[in-house]
């Protein structure tokens, strides 16, 4: 049993080799490793595109030279606004070689949004796609520290006169880069993640630990770039497609683990999801390792190969993983039709922590929609820090050691609140509430907190009610998930009018979609004489849920058929 008591925070290295000192692992060392052994294979492929090793590796040569000309100094951030394309990829190689910090930017941000992450973050360089030439104009005045800013053509903008032209640079000639200090397992990687406060926060991993918490090669402990050379040998080469964005966590963790085994990373053409493009990727491609966000993109892949059999062959795929909302049980097993030698990954991830717990499921070997194996290094615990038996019927908070992240950038406060040390061992407990079965398995419970997750997207009531509340005529609000088909819950607000107000749920609408991001403006609006708050200003957070469920059950029915 771990010990009850206060819980403390130390800002420690998270790694825990055996031999002080030891060579850690660095994911640019890596790469380059494999593209001098395998110069010709295939590294990336994007509609027609298709980029070696070799190219993969001069090309973020290049772009790292711009940016360590630019005065980029070891470890400053480099921020990806982008679409997914090998540029996406080219660019987080050059940060690594040149010992900076990539950092992921969420490409449906507003302006103050992308202002607030930018200056969080300590940006000091912005690569972005033509398509956001206008926003970055915008907003390239209140991001002074900002000092390189690289524009990749995507064919719907001009390169302006104040940014660098990205296909040019990586086309120069170039030599190896070499940062100002040599690299380490101490370089880190940024993870923005939209969190429980509705402000973005940066997800501090170093190097050497998100390599080892997302270890799908067996690579050692300790750093062996000769094991790497060796895996390469004989073995055939995974093709990989991230059906989540790059910009997200899931698809750019997914995409990095496919490199690390010297494979094919397939990106999909296009800016929303299409799943006819994305069939057609996989049968094109013989893909054979596809990361997708549970039931919001695999209830679309059954249903189009239900409705067309025959069109795809899918049956090369050999794993498909998930991570972020759930992945029902129901759908799993229509997918297994098409895909029978399939193996499914439901993995309990967040990008503050890796291996908390995963659930397999396969034509021989099926698993619940909420069931999952701890992995080696979980746990439940309760509030007090002590870990529950198996067996117990309390609730607790799916804990992992070993290789987790620093905590958040700036941050201190939330990071000593969700990476506790325990007994003088360090965890990290992003909010997964569980319950631990006789058998060692748990049954997932949700969040402890009250973010909506529609399709893989956190989305934080407070932010979108505090948008809805800058509307003229809007007394009070409150924003709840709900259930949704396709995107496991969906935004929803219960909207008390002032006496005489405009109720136009239209111009509402239009104000919140110049003020937030697509995927946090409510899909639902119900008007409500009151949303019922008691004596002390709390809502009934359950009551109004039911309130709008029913609503929109009562609409449904309504509907001519």
């Amino acid at each position: 049993m771990m010990g009850g008591g206060a819980l403390q925070v130390q800002e420690t290295k998270t790694s825990y080799l055996a031999t002080a000192g030891a060579p850690e692992w660095n994911f640019a060392n890596v790469w380059e490793t494999i593209a001098a052994e395998v110069p010709d294979r295939i590294a990336l492929i994007h509609g027609d595109q298709r980029v070696s090793w070799r190219d993969f590796s001069r090309n973020a040569d290049a772009i790292a030279a711009v940016l360590l000309d630019a005065g980029l100094a070891p470890q400053d951030k480099v921020a990806l606004y982008l679409h997914n394309s090998p540029a996406y990829l080219e660019s987080v190689f050059a940060a690594l070689k040149a010992s900076l910090v990539p950092v992921n930017t969420n490409y449906r941000y507003t302006g103050d949004e992308l202002v607030q992450l930018w200056t969080n973050a300590d940006a000091t360089a912005v690569i972005f796609h033509g398509a956001f030439v206008a926003q970055a104009e915008a907003v390239r005045a209140r991001c002074p520290a900002v000092k390189a800013w690289l524009f990749v053509d995507d064919g719907e903008a001009p390169c302006p006169s104040w940014a660098v032209a990205y296909r040019g640079a990586a086309a120069g000639s170039a030599g190896q880069a070499v940062a100002a200090r040599a690299r380490s397992g101490d370089d880190q990687v940024f993870i923005y993640t939209g969190g429980t406060t509705g402000l973005p926060r940066g997800v501090m991993w170093r190097q050497h630990d998100l390599f080892l918490a997302s270890n799908t090669t067996g690579d050692p402990e300790i750093a062996d770039l000769d094991h790497v050379r060796k895996r390469l040998v004989g073995t055939v080469s995974p093709v990989g497609l991230p059906a989540a964005p790059l910009m997200h966590g899931t698809g750019y963790v997914f995409a990095a683990t496919i490199l690390n085994r010297g494979g094919t990373v397939v990106t999909l053409p296009g800016t929303s999801f299409d799943v006819t493009v994305l069939l057609d990727a996989i049968d094109r491609e013989a893909v054979t390792d596809l990361c997708i966000v549970g039931d919001a993109f695999c209830r679309p892949i059954v249903d189009a190969l239900d409705s067309q059999p025959g069109k795809w062959d899918i049956k090369r795929l050999r794993v498909v993983s998930s991570s972020g909302m759930a992945w029902s049980a129901s759908v799993k097993a229509r997918l297994l039709v098409h895909a029978p030698d399939a193996l499914l990954i439901d993995f309990l991830n967040a990008s503050e922590a890796s291996g908390m717990g995963r659930a397999l499921t396969s034509s021989k070997r099926t698993a619940g929609g909420s069931r999952f194996q701890l992995g080696k290094n979980a746990c439940v615990i309760d509030a007090a820090g002590q870990q529950l038996e198996p067996g117990s019927t309390e609730a607790g908070r799916v804990a992992v050691r070993g290789h987790i992240p620093l905590g958040y950038y700036k941050d201190p406060a939330k990071t000593a609140a969700t990476f506790p040390v325990i007994e003088g061992i360090r965890y990290a407990v992003p909010g997964d509430l569980a319950t631990i079965d006789a058998d060692g398995s748990i049954t997932l419970l949700g969040r402890g907190s009250t973010s909506i997750n529609t399709g893989g997207e956190k989305v934080f009531p407070e932010e979108v009610e505090d948008a809805i509340k800058s509307y003229v005529g809007v007394a009070d609000t409150l924003v709840v998930g709900v259930p949704h088909v396709r995107f496991g819950q969906m935004v929803a607000a219960a909207v008390e009018w002032e006496y005489g107000a405009d109720r136009n749920e239209h111009a509402l609408l239009d104000h919140l979609r110049a003020r937030l991001a697509g995927h946090k403006v409510p899909r639902a609006v119900i008007p409500v004489d009151s949303l019922g708050r008691g004596p002390n200003g709390k809502a009934d957070h359950p009551g109004v849920r039911a309130r709008i469920i029913a609503w929109l059950e009562a609409r449904e029915t309504e509907k001519p058929e």
